[in-house]
């Protein structure tokens, strides 16, 4: 990956992007992308565009969610301890023993999740894992009037885990879920600005927001642009680790190339046409099965307006919504390509429509 990229999506990922609180990562979204536009806006919660040859058509949206898991300051007790609502799919078990940042309107408070030494409880049977009401936090102070000067109810709390090389090409943090589909739509508008195919649609790259709590920001971005197409990016599991079942969650593994989804909110001409274009490019890809849902803002972009003929392109993630997110940089690569290629490969005017 060139040094520019790298950088771009380490400061990404580290930037904190709680949903409903994404400005921050908006902001170093915006000042990447907006080096590959025409021009760049936002609308009334935050939703990110960076457009490229304006005017054109189709119009493409490459989307991806801004957004990260998170939790939010709840509860503060007589003792300044304080206990947290969730804000999408945060694990409490998994969330003990870790150490957080809340975000407050006077700047960056530290803190750590309490954990009770095993010698001070005495259990009988198994234990159960915590429930997101049973964590607290401790900020270091004694009162809660010494809390209140610091936090109040509401501000956003993240894990402080960030980015980091693991072994080769496959890294490490909290919330690639989803930086790594933001990092991946501004990556595939760098590669059309720089190339010298012509361009026969319009572009919009698009960061979305506040995914995790309904897949909200696209229902919003997706009504307003009226794009023809979309493509949307995100990370899928893989189940290449002990314990994960393949029959029951297929077989995606990291490192052998981006997945494609088949099914439900899938256009099956648009997914051919990727898999055309990543035949070409020599682009590996694996492939998944969906039921009702695919879990992503792709489920509701395709519906609106009457329907956007849409696709997914998914990142295998080992660990997904926990601290130690694993992917391989170079299965990331391989998604701005195969969205540049796709976006080439459009024709004047191109709509894409189940054929009856």
């Amino acid at each position: 990956m060139r040094d520019a990229s790298l950088n771009f999506l380490k400061t990404l990922v580290n930037t904190p992007s709680p949903t409903g609180h994404e400005t921050r990562g908006q902001r170093v979204w915006l000042d990447y992308a907006g080096q590959f536009a025409d021009e760049t806006f936002s609308d009334a919660y935050g939703n990110c565009v960076a457009v490229l040859n304006k005017g054109a058509a189709p119009r493409i949206m490459l989307a991806a969610h801004a957004d990260e898991i998170a939790m939010a300051v709840n509860y503060i007790d007589d003792n300044g301890f304080i206990y947290v609502r969730k804000m999408g799919g945060i694990d409490a078990a998994i969330t003990k023993a870790q150490r957080v940042v809340i975000h407050t309107r006077g700047g960056a408070v530290k803190g750590v999740v309490g954990n009770v030494a095993p010698h001070l409880t005495k259990l009988e049977g198994e234990p159960k894992p915590p429930k997101i009401h049973d964590l607290f936090i401790d900020i270091g102070v004694d009162s809660r009037k010494a809390a209140e000067k610091l936090v109040r109810v509401g501000d956003p709390i993240t894990l402080a885990d960030e980015f980091d090389i693991l072994r080769g090409d496959l890294a490490v943090a909290r919330a690639f879920d989803n930086r790594i589909g933001t990092f991946a739509v501004a990556e595939a508008l760098r590669l059309l600005k720089e190339s010298k195919v012509k361009l026969n649609a319009e572009i919009c790259a698009v960061s979305n927001v506040q995914e995790e709590v309904g897949l909200l920001g696209a229902r919003q971005i997706a009504y307003s642009l009226k794009p023809d197409i979309a493509l949307v990016v995100d990370v899928t599991h893989a189940t290449d680790y002990p314990t994960v079942s393949k029959t029951q969650h297929g077989d995606i593994k990291v490192g052998a190339g981006p997945a494609l989804t088949h099914g439900g909110c899938n256009h099956p001409d648009v997914v051919a046409r990727l898999e055309e274009v990543a035949a070409k490019k020599k682009i590996p890809l694996q492939h998944e099965a969906m039921s009702a849902t695919s879990g992503t803002d792709t489920d509701v972009i395709f519906w609106t307006r009457g329907g956007i003929a849409s696709a997914l392109i998914s990142l295998p993630n080992r660990y997904m919504h926990s601290p130690v997110e694993v992917v391989s940089l170079k299965d990331l690569e391989l998604i701005p390509q195969l969205m540049a290629a796709f976006v080439q490969s459009l024709k004047k005017d191109e709509a894409f429509k189940v054929k009856i």
